[in-house]
């Protein structure tokens, strides 16, 4: 076999198809593996460059191949789609793979450890359990203005609801067993995520890079766990602006002709991260309207020209160039520095 200069894998749950050029960008593999045979092809040959999409179980066989002497490049997969030709498939993504994969300007997927997997699977557990929590909420409010029982909103008021129905005379029994047992579902959500509170706030205080981002008003715990674990290469990035316009914080650029048409913002990449910030963001603002909380004066000019919502983007867009400089430099927040800059 002729010498590979770089190859890349399209994987799946059983197939793995290969596509690898030489130095002069001539095909010398184009081959079809099953589970059992992948790393085997790769065990004892000389180091290679090997391209990944980053999907599911691309960081584990990034991880083994790294073990065998590989050097692994894993890609987006939206930024392999623009290399695919017509009529997709295996062969065709692996293909268009390969060539996204040597782009000069191509941004790669940094390999997380296992620590940083667990880390994220924390995390997605805990979206999980909190979108149970709001649609069984939903669900019990919903059941309940159906008797004519209603209250005011906050998941606090839902163990009141559940207290009045099980009292109310115009309720049948088996209603009331019903909101019983959801009653107990409810209780074990919050307790369950209570948990995973903690374990959020205990894998923060054992990492230096999520203490430092927590110092930043409106990230806190769950901000400074999800930006350093869900983030690519932060170096990656040329300036905050790149890193808040992947966070989908910037606005949607439709320009011609040399008009420039800017629009709403793009919410592109990770849409719970952004959702984060913005709330961070607001929680940020409703304290400045009470006077507490940081005394950024540009933030005070934001708000009277501009409704709270739109401000909290903005803010969010700071908050994250901020959270950005944080990570590459590896400096502390200075509460000062941020005030003079605006």
């Amino acid at each position: 076999m002729e010498e590979i200069s770089r190859i890349f894998v399209d994987t799946s749950k059983q197939l793995f198809q290969l596509h690898g050029v030489d130095a002069v960008e001539r095909v010398v593999v184009r081959r079809k593996l099953r589970r059992e045979q992948f790393l085997a092809f790769f065990a004892g040959r000389a180091p290679l460059v090997v391209g990944l999409e980053a999907c599911a179980a691309s960081h584990h066989w990034a991880r083994e191949l790294t073990a065998l002497g590989h050097e692994v490049r894993l890609i987006a997969p939206q930024h392999v789609k623009s290399y695919v030709k017509r009529n997709k498939n295996d062969l065709r993504d692996a293909e268009g793979g390969c060539e996204a994969m040597s782009r000069p300007t191509m941004r790669f997927v940094p390999v997380k450890t296992v620590e940083q997997q667990a880390g994220l699977m924390l995390l997605t557990r805990r979206e999980r359990l909190v979108a149970e929590r709001t649609a069984l909420g939903n669900a019990i409010r919903g059941h309940a203005a159906e008797f004519g029982w209603t209250v005011a909103k906050g998941l606090d008021k839902i163990a009141l609801l559940l207290t009045q129905l099980a009292a109310a005379a115009d309720v049948p029994d088996l209603a009331k067993r019903l909101f019983a047992r959801d009653g107990t579902r409810f209780s074990q959500l919050q307790e369950e995520i209570a948990e995973l509170d903690r374990e959020v706030a205990a894998w923060r205080r054992n990492d230096e890079v999520g203490r430092r981002l927590a110092q930043l008003p409106g990230i806190g715990e769950l901000g400074s766990m999800m930006l350093p674990l869900k983030t690519p290469d932060p170096s990656g990035f040329k300036s905050g602006r790149d890193f808040a316009a992947w966070l989908g914080l910037t606005a949607r650029d439709h320009s011609t002709a040399g008009k420039l048409r800017l629009g709403v913002i793009t919410k592109a990449g990770d849409e719970p991260l952004r959702a984060v910030l913005v709330a961070g963001a607001m929680a940020v603002i409703q304290q400045a309207v009470r006077g507490k909380g940081p005394a950024w004066p540009w933030l005070a000019e934001l708000l009277k020209r501009k409704p709270r919502k739109l401000a909290a983007v903005a803010l969010a867009n700071k908050l994250a160039r901020i959270a950005w400089r944080l990570m590459v430099s590896g400096q502390a927040f200075d509460p000062q520095r941020i005030a003079l800059a605006a």
